[in-house]
């Protein structure tokens, strides 16, 4: 064979292999990527065993956290996202909680991300910079906290909220939300905590009057109209609908005025105005009338003959009395003539009568006088555009019954003629300060009586003349806080479950701080005695603000008041402050949470107080652990230097922050509600 040949035929067989290797190669590519070049394909977003929750929870970040502020990662187990940051879950590995507070979120909350976590109890995202609207909601049907306050959201009120019927909480609070609230939202009947303030919510407020409902505030918005008069509502007072300038009605005690019809209603028949008038008003208002132009000549017409036919009613009914008024002055001149023929003269009888009658009206215009100078001396003074339901008079005259003797007087529970009752407050003369004058106790009592809030008593009126001087107050049926912790004489009270603790001590805590901050005044005598129960049994400040008029040596007559003061306040020329409310406030936490009276309770340690209240709480059946933060609470405030100590405000951060841990648990104030 040639040797051409020979190349040839290498050739040819090098073309086929090159052939078949391509074959091989294309059939392999076939079955490995049926679907094209494996190059093509992109990698995937997360993990393919990621949870759904997870996913949701990624989905979420990738929208909110424009800042990158949350350490979520799609490279983690199956399990390990429920320890990510502000992330609870339940053995079934379901999101349960979410708190993501204060992290500079700043984003949308967008639509199909958190509301796909279907077991989610808590969701916070209060003080962030989110905006946008509120997506649906209404998958997170088990959902019984939601705090999105502090934040840019805007839009109307997400309705989908209003299916939530297990919702317990719901903080809107300081974001640019507009539009009316859902009248709706008055049938979720778990509300026990609903705030709406400042944002730019208008309409009128729905008539809300949940039972469970314990805070509430839609003050800082644009609603007008009449506030619901309902037993709920009346509870909170004024303050939570304040800064609404458009607002009205019996609650913040100002009148509401409707605005004029266009057409005034038509009188009765009898008493039916001149056609001609109305034939003006229809003509201002552009109304043709009733009828057509011969139909008005008519009505005219008829009108006329009506009103001669009353004009001469009244000119007959003038001259009959005309008549009989004649005759009977003519009587009077016969009898007084017949008088003087038998006497010669005006008897001395007749004359008598005469004066009596002129010395009686002589004495009631002296008694009017005199009135009208107590009542610039010593009148009853109502507070704060108060409606003076009751005069002095009426007060005085109420039937009374001896409530208690405290170091600043004795105490009335009082019972008007209309059934109204009233706590009436009579200080002690000799326990009232020397420098204390009228003017002095005027001006405080308007300081004091300008106070409202829902944790305090409300000052309604106050009188003074001389020495006496009272104070009413509205009357609270459930007693006092002392009666509930120690008991009555017939029986020994227990110690308080913690739960009910803490919500006794947020109420008074935030009856304390609205005084120190809103009106930088001072209670001055906190103590059990002084927090009455009202009538859902929210615990409510009384005697406030008193302190200043009244000897403060007179606190230490009992062992029980000294041991509320705080050091520096036992020296008697040290008047009481700010952070001896504090003090107070942490001997009546203690107090609140063992059932001890102050004077039984040990001097200790810190570190000592936590294991004597638990010993104290164990012998009754012991309690959680959980307690030990309130503990932790009162022994901040009992601090002996007043530096050291909180301020009212920064305590009632630490409260809220136990009642959200509370939340967050699950373990809600009122135990019936965690089977709803």
């Amino acid at each position: 064979m040639r040797k051409q040949d020979h190349f040839s035929l290498l050739l040819q067989v090098q073309n086929l292999l090159l052939f078949l290797s391509s074959f091989l190669l294309f059939i392999l590519c076939s079955f490995v990527a049926p679907s094209g070049p494996l190059l093509h394909h992109p990698p995937p977003a997360f993990p393919l065993l990621l949870p759904p929750d997870a996913a949701a929870l990624l989905s979420f970040k990738s929208k909110a956290d424009l800042n990158n502020h949350l350490l979520f990662s799609p490279n983690t187990s199956a399990d390990a996202f429920c320890k990510w940051q502000g992330v609870q879950c339940n053995a079934k590995l379901k999101a349960e909680r979410l708190v993501l507070q204060g992290l500079d979120l700043g984003g949308i909350f967008a639509p199909n991300t958190l509301s796909l976590l279907d077991q989610l109890r808590v969701l916070s995202l209060q003080n962030n910079s989110l905006v946008g609207p509120i997506p649906d909601l209404s998958s997170l049907h088990n959902l019984k906290s939601l705090f999105l306050d502090n934040n840019r959201f805007t839009g109307s009120f997400p309705p989908s909220i209003l299916t939530l019927h297990r919702l317990r909480t719901l903080d809107l609070s300081h974001n640019n939300f507009t539009g009316p609230i859902p009248i709706n939202l008055t049938k979720l009947d778990h509300f026990y905590y609903l705030r709406l303030c400042w944002n730019r919510f208008n309409g009128s407020i729905p008539p809300f009057n949940q039972s469970a409902l314990r805070t509430f505030d839609v003050s800082g918005n644009n609603f007008s109209g009449p506030i619901p008069v309902t037993v709920t509502l009346v509870r909170f007072g004024p303050f939570p609908f304040s800064q609404n300038p458009s607002l009205c009605g019996e609650i913040i005690h100002k009148e509401c005025h409707p605005s004029a019809p266009f057409f005034a209603p038509l009188a009765p028949l009898k008493a039916a105005p001149p056609p001609v008038q109305l034939g003006q008003s229809a003509q201002v208002h552009g109304v043709d009338g009733f009828g057509s132009t011969p139909n008005k000549k008519i009505h005219n017409r008829n009108a006329v003959i009506i009103g001669f036919s009353a004009a001469v009613c009244v000119l007959i009914t003038s001259l009959v009395c005309f008549v009989v008024a004649f005759r009977r002055q003519g009587e009077k001149k016969e009898s007084s003539r017949a008088l003087m023929d038998s006497d010669g003269a005006a008897t001395a009888e007749v004359v008598a009568v005469m004066q009596m009658e002129q010395e009686k009206e002589l004495e009631e215009k002296v008694k009017k006088v005199q009135e009208m100078q107590v009542g610039k001396s010593g009148s009853l003074m109502f507070c704060a555009g108060e409606a003076q339901l009751y005069t002095l008079d009426q007060l005085m005259r109420a039937s009374a019954e001896l409530l208690g003797r405290g170091s600043l007087g004795s105490t009335y529970k009082a019972v008007l003629d209309d059934r109204l009752i009233v706590t009436v407050k009579r200080l002690d003369a000799a326990k009232v300060a020397s420098d204390s004058t009228k003017e002095i106790f005027d001006s405080h009592m308007e300081s004091v009586g300008g106070l409202r809030h829902p944790n305090l008593v409300p000052l309604r009126a106050y009188f003074q003349a001389r020495e006496e001087r009272l104070l009413i107050y509205d009357y609270e049926p459930n007693g006092s806080l002392f009666s509930l912790v120690h008991g009555s004489r017939s029986s020994r009270a227990r110690p308080l479950h913690w739960t009910s603790c803490l919500k006794i001590a947020e109420d008074v805590a935030q009856g304390l701080s609205y005084i120190h901050q809103a009106w930088r005044l001072v209670h001055g005598n906190l103590k059990s005695s002084n927090v009455l129960l009202g009538p859902d049994f929210e615990a409510c400040i009384t005697d406030y603000c008193l302190s200043t008029l009244v000897n403060t040596s007179s606190f230490n007559d009992d062992p029980d008041s000294a041991a509320y003061r705080a050091p520096e306040t036992r020296n008697p020329n040290h008047q009481p402050s700010p952070k001896s409310d504090v003090y107070a406030y942490g001997v009546l936490l203690l107090e609140l949470l063992t059932g001890k009276p102050p004077s039984e309770h040990p001097f200790l340690v810190p570190t000592d107080r936590v294991s004597w209240v638990k010993s104290v709480r164990e012998d009754n059946g012991g309690e959680d652990n959980r307690m030990d933060m309130l503990v932790e609470v009162a022994t901040t405030c009992s601090l002996t230097s007043p530096e050291q100590r909180p301020t009212m405000w920064q305590v009632l951060k630490m409260l809220q922050e136990i009642k959200e841990i509370v939340l967050l648990e699950d373990s809600a104030l009122d135990p019936r509600t965690t089977t709803s």
